[in-house]
């Protein structure tokens, strides 16, 4: 990729969409965020509020405290099959960072300060 290909990549083409990058057959992806579940807007190419029914699932920090890996694959198939329904390329979430201060605004979204709970 040439400098401006990729930072047309990394900057994207909207919010909730990447830069294709034709001479390479790199497609335009949607993306969605939402840690607890697939927050997809209805017009990709508008900056407009809202956002298609989605499920919710639990927090992070909830789910890492059943111990339960059956579980978390459970729900990582039904983010899959949801991001699938609704043409979503590319899932921005779940956090895979780690709680290293109790000030973390954004600690809501990650499994736990646990560095074996988290991993």
């Amino acid at each position: 990729m040439t400098l401006e290909e990729k930072a047309a990549l990394c900057t994207g083409a909207s919010a909730w969409t990447t830069t294709p990058v034709e001479r390479l057959g790199v497609p335009e992806m949607i993306v969605a965020d939402g840690p607890h579940g697939v927050r997809r807007v209805p017009d990709v190419n508008s900056l407009a509020l809202g956002s298609l029914p989605a499920t919710c699932f639990p927090t992070a920090s909830c789910l890492a405290s059943t111990w339960d890996v059956d579980l978390l694959r459970k729900m990582g198939e039904a983010l899959a099959e949801e991001c699938i329904a609704l043409n979503v390329d590319v899932l921005l979430g779940p956090g895979a960072n780690m709680k290293r201060s109790p000030l973390g605004g954004r600690n809501f979204e990650y499994y736990s300060e646990d560095p074996y709970l988290a991993g």
